[in-house]
């Protein structure tokens, strides 16, 4: 909230509660402003805050804004401190009372008053230079002056003094490292220090457009409507996402247009009724923006090609019913998750990289920013976000990504809104994507299709940002499309449209989350229960949190000899599942039973720290044969087991011998598996094969479209059809499959 503004001339400065903002207006200046290129604009700027005194940050507005703060409003807030102090307190402009010669006195009050009042303010790097110059020659003459007598001793212990207190300024200290390249005749050394955020005026975000200082370039890529390159800096730990879209790189005239534009839609305030369609409100914003942009360029006299007045609308409609350049970083397939912290305008967006881990950005949130979006997640989800309920849990679909979105507020976040989007994948993963990745290998995908198509009870279990979700999402793409899916969610992160576009049979439930629930929501138990009610169906819970793990328990019990039933759950082992069910979640010991198998995933980290990589560390089988405990009585065998040496998924013992008691289990409905765990381990055996021969292809032919959703449920497919009809021969059932293949493989883009 704003407290007091003060306008003086052509600046004005604007404090809240965080910031003290020094905005200086710059509109019909036929230059670009900018402190490191301008001695004009820097001079200014620091006769203004001789006026109005120290801020945090610096604004200069033009059909762009050009944003100094942090540090570097610090610094010129403190050199406007020092030129205040040698005027008013030290009275340096003023040197009768060391001298009152008229001859040596004005050589003396000429040198100070031209590094007070001109280098000081415009070239302060310069001023320091001169300054250690000018003491130097002076000792070295240790003149005396022919009318007074006197010597130069006074004035070289106030040059001193000067010196001494430049040295302090932060402008000196970070240009220290480089004053032997300092050039009097360009400012190139000023661009090591300041480097202004720069927003078009239509905008809130604001971007760092120049590249960060000192940077190793890493990569660059492109995306649709901006520009990535990565950067990493020696003192800085995490590398840097410089991301330059194309709404910061127009002309003149489109920005005015953009903003003439803007404040039109603006008038337009979107109904909740309008939110819950937002694909179809989009739409609908997007005809209406590019008719109105190409009548605006008409009534300027500019003939606007169609490409560029569908860029433009693009634009326009991520800055108002959309989320602005958020939506850009989601497009990028490499980012997993985006965070922003409170206060927004103190903390650069920070993102998870797929290459490179956690990155810093070069762009920084403006509050004016998350409140426009905490009022258009209120709307899209129907769920409130308050003082009483400041947790909002719900999910984002723009085009090209689709993420889950936790918004929290005071008195839960105490210095305001923060966010944190996870971005899923565009299509579902996939089994063969995850042995490329190394998360599985072939084998274990073999044996994961196996306990699927056996119609089993699975838990996929990790910690946070293990890959759970994204797990299950494979495993759901191996499920036949002859049998019907239902999911149940309370955050829609499964990726049920894309089943549906694939053709599967699937119905998505919504529930209440535990955390932020609407009103209008039924409970998660509630909806496990429904589904039991809907007929024969695979079932696949999101996320198990709270009471409806008993509802699920119920179903596992039901579905266990029918379909499968799956869901996630937060835990770094099978026992750790145990527990978390059992004591957690009051689920009773005997009715755990009811799990089959359970999956653990989890990050594995470097040496150092600084990179993980998603694995999954164990499949393990619960037995039926314990009373309490299944860790102290054997109720856990692990089938494959991740080996760090190898970083390979390793089979056990368990699993080579045929010990497995979920594999005699599903053998023993199998007429010709009964007692033949040989036979079983072929067909695991020939899904790992299948799983290989699809990656091999992929990499060979460069087709990574293989490994996608489309095909991959095509391939599983027609080997269940080749299994039906040829029966145990996997040689066979391979060869058949093969030929297949191949002649697939051709045709594909």
């Amino acid at each position: 909230m704003v407290t007091s503004t003060k306008p003086v001339k052509n600046y004005k400065v604007i404090t809240d509660a965080s910031q003290r903002t020094l905005f200086i207006n710059y509109e019909g200046y036929a230059i670009v402003p900018s402190i490191e290129d301008k001695p004009f604009c820097m001079s200014q700027t620091i006769n203004m805050l001789l006026d109005v005194g120290s801020v945090t940050r610096i604004v200069f507005k033009q059909r762009e804004d050009f944003v100094y703060d942090g540090a570097q409003a610090d610094a010129l807030s403190e050199l406007a401190s020092l030129i205040k102090d040698l005027i008013e307190r030290d009275r340096i402009l003023d040197l009768s009372s060391m001298n009152r010669c008229s001859v040596c006195l004005p050589a003396w009050q000429n040198f100070t008053n031209i590094l007070v009042m001109s280098e000081l303010r415009e070239d302060p790097l310069g001023a320091y230079l001169h300054l250690i110059e000018r003491i130097q020659k002076e000792k070295a003459v240790k003149t005396k002056c022919h009318g007074c007598g006197t010597t130069n001793e006074a004035f070289v212990k106030l040059l001193e003094k000067i010196f001494a207190r430049m040295t302090k300024l932060q402008i000196i200290k970070q240009a220290m490292p480089f004053l032997k390249e300092y050039d009097p005749e360009t400012r190139d050394l000023y661009r090591k220090i300041f480097h202004p955020a720069i927003k078009p005026d239509f905008l809130y975000t604001k971007v760092a457009k120049s590249f960060p200082v000192a940077a190793k370039e890493l990569t660059a890529y492109t995306l649709e409507g901006a520009k990535v390159t990565m950067f990493r800096k020696d003192d800085e730990i995490r590398p840097i996402y410089h991301i330059l879209p194309a709404e910061y790189d127009l002309l003149e005239d489109e920005y005015i247009v953009l903003g003439q534009a803007r404040e039109t839609l603006a008038a337009h305030k979107p109904t909740q009724a309008e939110f819950v369609d937002p694909k179809h409100t989009r739409e609908i914003f997007k005809k209406v923006s590019r008719d109105l942009l190409a009548d605006l360029f008409k009534s300027r006299g500019v003939d606007v090609a169609a490409e560029k007045i569908d860029l433009l609308s693009d634009i326009l409609v991520r800055y108002t019913v959309g989320f602005g350049v958020i939506e850009l970083i989601l497009k990028d397939h490499k980012i997993q998750d985006l965070s922003i912290n409170s206060p927004v305008s103190m903390n650069q967006l920070t993102v998870i990289h797929a290459d490179y881990g956690e990155c810093l950005t070069n762009i920084t949130i403006t509050p004016r920013d998350v409140d426009s979006w905490a009022t258009k997640f209120r709307l899209m989800s129907g769920r409130p976000l308050d003082e009483s309920n400041p947790v909002l849990d719900t999910e984002l679909l723009v085009p090209g990504s689709r993420s889950r979105v936790v918004v929290i507020q005071g008195p839960l976040s105490p210095s305001g809104l923060a966010f944190t989007f996870r971005r899923h994948r565009d299509k579902p993963w996939t089994l063969p994507l995850f042995v490329q990745n190394k998360m599985l290998t072939p084998l274990a995908a073999g044996l994961l299709s196996f306990f699927i198509d056996g119609g089993r009870t699975l838990l996929i279990a990790g910690t946070r940002s293990a890959g759970k979700t994204s797990l299950l999402s494979s495993l759901m793409i191996q499920i036949l499309r002859s049998i019907r899916i239902i999911t149940v969610e309370d955050t829609l992160e499964l990726p049920v449209d894309e089943l549906k576009r694939l053709s599967y049979d699937i119905q998505s439930l919504k529930v209440k989350s535990v955390i932020t629930g609407g009103d209008q929501e039924i409970d998660a138990a509630e909806g496990i229960r429904t589904s039991l009610r809907m007929g024969d169906s695979s079932l696949i819970v999101g996320e198990v949190r709270s009471t409806e793990a008993l509802a699920l328990y119920e179903a596992m019990r039901v579905g266990a000899l029918a379909n499968v039933v799956a869901g996630t759950i937060h835990g770094d082992s099978p026992y750790g599942v145990f527990d978390r069910v059992v004591n957690d979640l009051k689920v009773p010991p005997t009715s755990f039973k009811a799990t089959d198998i359970i999956v653990v995933c989890n990050p594995v980290k470097s040496a150092a720290g600084l990179k993980s990589q998603r694995r999954v560390v164990q499949i393990t089988e619960v037995r039926k044969n314990w009373q309490e405990d299944p860790m102290k009585e054997n109720g856990f065998v692990d089938l494959m087991v991740y080996n760090p040496k190898t970083d390979q998924l390793e089979p056990t013992d368990a699993l080579i011998q045929g010990e497995s008691e979920i594999l005699k289990s599903i053998a023993s409905r199998v007429r010709t598996w009964s007692g033949d765990f040989n036979a079983i381990w072929q067909s695991i055996e020939l899904r790992a094969k299948v799983t290989q021969t699809i990656i091999d292809t992929s990499v060979k032919e460069k087709k990574p479209a293989l490994l996608e959703s489309d095909f991959v449920v095509a391939a599983n497919d027609e080997l269940h059809k080749i299994m039906e009809d040829l029966g145990d021969d996997t040689k066979m059932i391979y060869s058949e499959w093969l030929a297949w293949f191949k002649q697939k493989v051709v045709s594909v883009e």
